[in-house]
């Protein structure tokens, strides 16, 4: 049952991984950029490499002969997955999968071209000029993102053609590895947006956790609430689109199907992560009978997961760095947490900080039937009061 996993990536994500590893007795090397990552923290042994590097990944996997390979971050070279894969190695969710997902162009072509899934309306742009092309063909306002990004990094809502040249700049600043292209989207008027949680197993059948809503800023999460209200007919047509996109990508694990949902036109298939996603959090808080972290430990190792049931509700909102330091940082605030009923805090643990950079999270959490709202600004509140100093 013990297997030897390379997780590539360690952060705040990675470390819950590894925490619901360690406790069925993995072994897990953590992976990443720098040292002191939150998941190398907790786990047996740690890399420090650039993914992007494909010898130094090579060099990683022939070190330590890996049972299974755990892909955190979208800046790998996921062309080396399929050889890894090739030599018996399992890949999560697969190879294929890492390599679709973390590029929004493979992926929305396989979700709107083969699958016939509903999408925005979308172009590609490699040059400025292609860019401006493409917003004459989508029209304002529209929205503008690199191929290859995370936690919403170089992605804007364009309003005007005076502002493509600026959003041409911020997307290629903000593309991870050494793509340079980037996709325009016409802007969805949508009522809401969610989070589907999709668990698919080598043994069983895809199972889906309540749906969770989330607030972006830049991008980026800031909170997230779990379970969203979504009407039943547009819940199931999520399901329907986030089961046959998950099946044509293969693969055990848990994926992060994001959706934008339209009282007037249904919903729409939006982006997709095959791992943990950050909304997901909030099943930190105990809202269903196993967190994300504890379901994608599950799918990988191919263990059962007889059924995922919704146990409370609850709140996530985010810990923001106001400061940008090279020098470990420190907190205050966190009696204040502490002293809040039914409420969690987690620190990542992360070495070194910058202006705007997740630091933790607050979780709270109440009994079902309860008002969702009032849970929501109580967490906010209550994450407001921890500062990083």
């Amino acid at each position: 049952m013990a297997k030897k996993i390379l997780l590539l990536g360690s952060g705040e994500l990675g470390k819950e991984f590894v925490i619901s590893a360690k406790r069925k007795g993995q072994y897990v090397i953590a992976c990443d950029s720098y040292v002191g990552a939150p998941a190398m923290q907790v786990a047996d042994e740690f890399e420090v490499f650039s993914m992007l590097d494909g010898d130094a990944l090579e060099a990683a996997v022939a070190k330590h002969k890996p049972d299974i390979i755990v892909p955190e971050i979208e800046a790998i070279r996921t062309e080396k997955l399929y050889d890894f894969e090739t030599r018996g190695i399992q890949v999560v969710p697969s190879a294929k999968a890492v390599n679709f997902t973390m590029n929004r162009q493979a992926i929305r072509d396989l979700a709107a071209k083969e699958l016939g899934l509903k999408t925005a309306k979308y172009f590609y742009a490699k040059s400025l000029e292609e860019l401006k092309e493409a917003a004459e063909k989508v029209g304002f306002p529209c929205v503008v993102k690199p191929l290859m990004s995370s936690s919403g990094k170089g992605q804007s809502v364009v309003k005007s053609a005076d502002d493509l040249e600026q959003a041409w700049v911020y997307g290629c600043e903000g593309s991870r590895g050494d793509i340079k292209e980037l996709i325009i989207e016409e802007f969805i008027k949508f009522d809401s947006e969610i989070t589907l949680l999709t668990v698919t197993q080598k043994n069983g059948p895809t199972l889906f956790c309540p749906p969770i809503g989330h607030v972006q800023k830049s991008g980026d999460y800031r909170e997230s609430f779990q379970p969203a209200f979504v009407k039943p007919e547009h819940l199931l047509e999520a399901q329907k689109m986030a089961a046959k996109v998950t099946e044509a990508l293969t693969g055990a694990g848990i994926w992060g199907v994001e959706f934008f949902l339209s009282n007037e036109n249904g919903v729409y298939f939006s982006e997709l992560s095959p791992r943990p996603h950050d909304t997901g959090m909030v099943t930190l808080a105990g809202t269903q009978n196993l967190n994300e972290f504890e379901l994608h430990c599950r799918a990988v190792l191919g263990l059962p997961i007889p059924e995922i049931t919704q146990e409370r509700i609850g709140a996530s909102a985010v810990i923001l760095s106001e400061i940008t330091s090279n020098e470990a940082p420190r907190y205050s605030g966190e009696e204040e947490v502490c002293r809040e009923t039914n409420t969690y805090l987690r620190i990542f643990g992360k070495p070194t900080t910058r202006k705007n950079r997740r630091m933790g999270v607050v979780v709270s959490y109440a009994p079902l039937g309860s008002d969702l709202d009032a849970l929501r600004e109580k967490c906010k509140a209550v994450a407001a009061k921890v500062k990083v100093f």
